[in-house]
């Protein structure tokens, strides 16, 4: 069984049950999305800010972005811990592991205060 300090939680349950809630959410995004795309097919610049102005949507969007970045990091932590073990590369798979998740850790992080800063201005 693998264990590692990086995993999201402490139990693969946790990790499934966190990634299907946020599989959930992009959907119902995705959904809302369509659906005004749907009603407003070439939305101009005052409907576009007004939707985003809008503190119900900010904070659906933050939303989405953190559901985006749990769900990048388990699928990332799970093909790297499946596919970067000793068995396959050698005895500097961990090393190699740990740095390529650092890496990921720092791109998720970049995006999702990117994100905040983009929805909220600081």
């Amino acid at each position: 069984m693998v264990k590692s300090v990086t995993s999201l939680s402490n139990s693969g349950l946790s990790n499934w049950m966190l990634q299907r809630i946020s599989a959930l959410i992009l959907t119902a995004y995705l959904i809302f999305m369509v659906g005004y795309f749907a009603v407003n097919p070439s939305p101009s610049y005052e409907q576009w800010s007004s939707l985003h102005g809008s503190m119900a949507m900010r904070l659906f969007s933050l939303l989405a972005i953190l559901s985006i970045a749990v769900h990048a990091w388990i699928g990332i932590w799970c093909v790297l811990t499946d596919y970067i073990t000793v068995r396959l590369i050698g005895p500097k798979a961990t090393a190699i592991r740990m740095f390529l998740q650092l890496a990921m850790i720092a791109v998720i992080l970049f995006y999702v205060v990117w994100t905040i800063d983009i929805l909220w201005g600081i």
